[in-house]
């Protein structure tokens, strides 16, 4: 029985920044289907719209015109309803087969329903492909319960024009921390317009200023919790010297403390922004800009952090299990990874594609404001996978701001984000 597949949509989900769509490049079934009989069901939920939904049902399509025995359903869920949508679905025992959602999301999915492990049901060269710290981030009490399906991270993005205007070389960026302070104070100096922007301000989920600031407390060789995630772990010299960072340019008048969104304007002359605006900017650059790999410390190391989009699989029953887990098979080939990150701008997941002559070549040709992003792939980190971490996030953010305000020190603030941190934690 040849499988069908049919796409509907709830509503309109979180728009992303895509690249323009043409085609699909399919490859081999990792072997799925079933022998005989009425097919199997597979519901897939996810919460891109536009041009990445287009994207995700034609590769559903080239799956569906290789494979027997399957009948899969895609639905757009509201990025804003996600979660509670599932939660309403476990319910009433109305879990779709996979949900494709934000990675940070997994812990919090993990306990909406049971989650298959597939490690087991995945083939081993799939796995050892994908980015490591993706495959760490699903990987929960000695299970696989997510694969990354999308990625995206932060890198330095510039305005080139205000570069020039300041009299600096818009080819060479600033690659170390002290030169985005001095290149920051000329800039200032010359243009009157800020060097670099920060996310200053904790808003409603804090979330803003924790992922940026995360990427130079690694940077600086810190970690943000404990390997277990059980206690903060950012109050140490190194999450000194990187919130110490961020004061200094703000004191210096590099950076404004303020809300986010100078940089975009074209108000302020750089700033750590996601790979997706390179898609989104694409078509209608609203100045010429310019992407380099997230300044270091000159004694530090490389990282940055990561975004995206994971698949779960719930295990409702064995059929449509093995079933999900050949078509995530499938979809994190080569091939389909390729074919996948040159439509929409996405990052590829795996190692050899990030690395491949294919892509790279693409991205050379047709984006190569993404070749820095596709880089930092291999310094790449991920945020702790704890349930608990949209709260952590926050109750770290409201403490650090107030240093970035003036309000209190950099030790005060670490010790009393460490504490907010550490209460979060304890009451679960």
């Amino acid at each position: 029985m040849h499988r069908r597949t049919r796409w509907f949509s709830v509503a309109a989900g979180l728009a992303v920044g895509a690249l323009a769509l043409a085609g699909c490049s399919s490859g081999a079934s990792s072997g799925g289907g079933t022998a005989a009989g009425k097919d199997v069901k597979v519901e897939i939920w996810n919460y891109w719209d536009g041009a990445n939904a287009d994207a995700f049902d034609a590769m559903v399509k080239a799956y569906d015109e290789q494979t027997d025995g399957v009948t899969i359903t895609t639905a757009t869920i509201p990025n804003a309803d996600f979660l509670t949508k599932l939660r309403a679905s476990a319910s009433s025992t109305t879990l779709p087969t996979i949900a494709i959602g934000d990675l940070v999301w997994v812990p919090q999915i993990n306990q909406i329903g049971t989650l298959a492990d597939l490690k087991g049901l995945l083939p081993s060269q799939v796995l050892s492909d994908v980015n490591p710290a993706l495959v760490s981030f699903g990987s929960i009490d000695g299970k696989q319960v997510s694969v990354p399906v999308s990625a995206n991270n932060l890198a330095f993005m510039y305005n080139r024009t205000l570069y020039t205007q300041a009299g600096l070389d818009p080819d060479k960026p600033p690659t170390t921390w002290d030169q985005v302070l001095s290149t920051g104070k000329t800039i200032l100096e010359k243009t009157g317009k800020p060097g670099y922007e920060l996310f200053t301000q904790a808003g409603d989920s804090g979330e803003g200023l924790t992922w940026n600031f995360q990427v130079n407390l690694w940077q600086a060789g810190g970690q943000f919790l404990t390997p277990d995630n059980k206690a903060a772990a950012f109050n140490t010299p190194a999450g000194k010297k990187a919130l110490q960072y961020w004061v200094d340019l703000i004191k210096s008048g590099v950076s404004p403390y303020a809300a986010w969104g100078a940089f975009e304007k074209g108000e302020a002359a750089a700033a750590q922004e996601g790979s997706w605006m390179v898609g989104i900017w694409a078509p209608d650059p609203p100045f010429d800009f310019g992407v380099a790999k997230v300044p270091a410390p000159a004694d530090g190391v490389a990282a940055t952090n990561l975004g995206g989009e994971q698949a779960m699989v719930f295990a409702n029953d064995e059929a449509s299990t093995k079933a999900a887990a050949d078509f995530l098979a499938w979809f994190l080939q080569p091939a389909q990874v390729t074919s996948w990150s040159e439509k929409t701008g996405m990052l590829p997941v795996t190692t050899s594609v990030a690395t491949s002559a294919d892509y790279l070549g693409w991205v050379d040709k047709e984006q190569p404001r993404l070749r820095p992003y596709v880089e930092q792939m291999a310094d790449a980190h991920a945020r702790p996978n704890t349930p608990l971490y949209p709260a952590i996030s926050l109750a770290f953010a409201q403490q650090i701001e107030k240093a970035l305000a003036g309000e209190v020190g950099v030790d005060e603030a670490l010790a009393n984000a460490e504490k907010a941190v550490n209460q979060v934690i304890a009451q679960g």
